[in-house]
C-alpha cells in the first residue's frame, strides 16, 4: 500500500464506515428514542435516571463526537429531558488510547515513512486520549518539547452516523415536547463538529488566540509546528502544567488569581474580537507554576458577529435597568424571532441567572449548585414557564455561547472563587464598539486565513 492508498484508508467515509458505527450508535441512541416514545405513546413507564446511566456508559465507550455532543447538550436548557442532560454531564473524554500499530499507520500516513526520522523521540503511549484523537508527546530534531495530536480513524464516518442518531433524538422528543425546537441546535453542532475534523483549521485557531492572547502574560498558547502538521496531524509545543482541579482546595488567593486568568482567557477575546473557545473542558487548559493558564486545544472556535455580542451588552444593560424594550431588541438580535411577552419574561429568568455574577457590584462567588448541576433549579423554572408559552427556536448561535458561561461557571464553583465579576466583566466591556470589533475580527481572520 503507497502513502496515499494509506491514508485514503484511514480517513475514507466510506459505506462500510457508516454502517460499522451506525451498528454500535444506533442500538444506543434508537433506545433512548424507543424508551421516550413508549413512555410518551404507550404509556411505559421507564426508569429514566438508570436508563440515562446505562445510555452514558454506554457512550463513555465509544470514540468519537456522541461523547463530545452530550456534554454539549447537557448545557442547553431542555434539549432533552432533565434525567439524561443530567448524566451527560457526566460524561468525560477518558475513552482508552488506540495502539502502537494505529500512531505508527497514521504518522506513516501524514509524514511519510521516514517519519520517526523527523523527531529525535517519539512516545509510543499516549500522554492523552480524547473523543476525537490521542495526543503523543515528542521531541523535534531542534530539541523542542512538543505535542503530537493524531485523528482517530474514519471520523468522519463517526460523525455523520452520530449526527443522523442525535437527529433521530431530537426529532423524538419534539414530537411530545415542543417546547424548544432544536433543528437549529443540531446545525450548529454539526458544522462545529465538522470543523474539529480539520487540524489545519485547528492550527490557525491556534495562531489567532495566540495573537488575540498576546498581551495576556497569564495565558499562553502553544506554538504550531508546521513542517511536521497536516490536516489529520497536529503538532504544536508542549506546554507543561497541572490540572486545574489539582487547586479546589488552594488558599483564597491562588484560587481567585486562577479564576482571574480564566476568565481573561476566554472573555478578552470574545469582548475584544467576537471570538470564543467553545470547549471549556478541563482537560483543555492546565496551570503553570506562576499560577498563568495554558490553553491547548482550539478545534472548537466559535466566531460570532460582533452585533451579537453588541446584543449580549444590550441584555446586560437590559437587566441592569429593567428595560424590557431593550431585551426584546437583545433577544432579536441574537436570532430569536416571533416572541410573545411571556416568552420574553422566561428568558430573562434564565438571563437573570447567567448574569448574576455580573449584575450585583459585590465580592461574591459565581453561582451555587443544586444536586450536582449548576443552574438545575433555574433550567426546571425556565422548562415549566416555556411549556406555558408556546415552542421556541434556538437559534444556533446560543448553542456555544452558552456553553461557554455554563462550562467556566462550573470551573469557577469547583474554585469557589469569590470575586467582583460586576467590576472585571464592566471593565472588559467599557469602550465596546461593534464597528471597531468588526474592524479587529476582520484583520485578525484575514491574518490567519480563516474563513468568516
Amino acid at each position: 500500500m503507497n502513502e496515499k492508498q494509506e491514508k485514503d484508508s484511514l480517513e475514507k467515509n466510506t459505506l462500510g464506515g457508516r454502517i460499522s458505527r451506525y451498528s454500535r450508535v444506533s442500538g444506543t441512541m434508537a433506545g433512548l428514542a424507543a424508551k421516550l416514545a413508549g413512555e410518551r405513546y404507550l404509556g411505559i413507564k421507564i426508569e429514566r435516571e438508570e436508563h440515562a446511566q446505562k445510555l452514558v456508559m454506554a457512550l463513555g465507550n465509544l470514540k468519537g463526537p456522541l461523547m463530545k455532543v452530550g456534554q454539549i447538550l447537557a448545557t442547553i436548557p431542555e434539549a432533552l429531558p432533565p434525567e439524561y442532560a443530567q448524566a451527560m454531564q457526566e460524561l468525560q473524554s477518558n475513552a482508552p488510547a488506540m495502539g502502537w500499530p494505529f500512531v505508527r499507520r497514521r504518522m506513516r500516513a501524514e509524514l511519510g515513512p521516514d517519519w520517526e526520522k523527523r523527531f529525535k523521540s517519539f512516545g509510543h503511549e499516549a500522554a492523552a486520549a480524547a473523543s476525537l484523537g490521542q495526543v503523543h508527546k515528542a521531541v523535534t530534531l531542534d530539541g523542542k518539547d512538543v505535542a503530537c495530536k493524531l485523528q482517530y480513524p474514519d471520523m468522519q464516518a463517526a460523525i455523520d452516523a452520530d449526527l443522523n442518531q442525535l437527529r433521530m433524538i431530537f426529532s423524538i422528543y419534539e414530537t411530545y415536547d415542543k417546547t424548544i425546537q432544536t433543528s437549529q441546535i443540531h446545525t450548529e453542532l454539526a458544522e462545529r463538529l465538522r470543523e474539529e475534523l480539520d487540524y489545519a483549521r485547528e492550527a490557525k485557531h491556534c495562531k489567532l488566540y495566540a495573537h488575540m492572547l498576546q498581551d495576556e502574560t497569564n495565558v499562553h498558547v502553544p506554538e504550531v509546528i508546521d513542517e511536521l502538521s497536516t490536516d489529520r496531524l497536529l503538532t504544536a509545543t508542549w506546554l507543561e502544567g497541572k490540572k486545574i482541579l489539582d487547586f479546589k482546595e488552594a488558599d483564597t488567593k491562588t484560587r481567585n488569581t486562577l479564576a482571574m486568568n480564566m476568565f481573561r482567557a476566554w472573555y478578552v477575546p470574545l469582548y475584544g474580537y467576537g471570538i470564543i473557545h467553545g470547549d471549556p473542558h478541563p482537560g483543555n487548559y492546565t496551570v503553570r507554576p506562576d499560577l498563568s493558564v495554558n490553553l491547548l486545544d482550539f478545534g472548537c472556535i466559535r466566531v460570532f458577529p460582533p452585533k451579537f455580542i453588541g446584543g449580549v451588552i444590550d441584555l446586560y444593560n437590559a437587566l441592569r435597568t429593567n428595560d424590557t424594550a431593550l431585551s426584546v431588541h437583545a433577544y432579536e438580535t441574537w436570532g430569536f424571532k416571533n416572541l410573545n411577552k411571556e416568552q420574553v419574561e422566561t428568558l430573562n429568568i434564565w438571563a437573570h441567572f447567567l448574569y448574576a455574577p455580573v449584575l450585583e457590584d459585590k465580592i461574591r462567588p459565581i453561582g451555587e449548585v443544586t444536586n450536582g448541576i449548576y443552574g438545575k433549579e433555574t433550567v426546571e423554572k425556565v422548562h415549566t414557564q416555556l411549556r406555558k408559552t408556546g415552542t421556541i427556536q434556538v437559534p444556533r448561535e446560543f448553542v456555544f455561547m452558552d456553553r461557554a458561561a455554563l462550562g467556566l461557571g462550573s470551573v469557577f464553583l469547583h474554585l469557589k472563587s469569590q470575586i467582583n465579576w460586576h467590576r472585571v466583566f464592566n471593565e472588559l466591556i467599557s469602550g465596546f464598539d461593534v464597528k471597531k470589533i468588526q474592524q479587529k475580527q476582520d484583520a485578525a481572520l484575514e491574518k490567519f486565513k480563516i474563513p468568516a
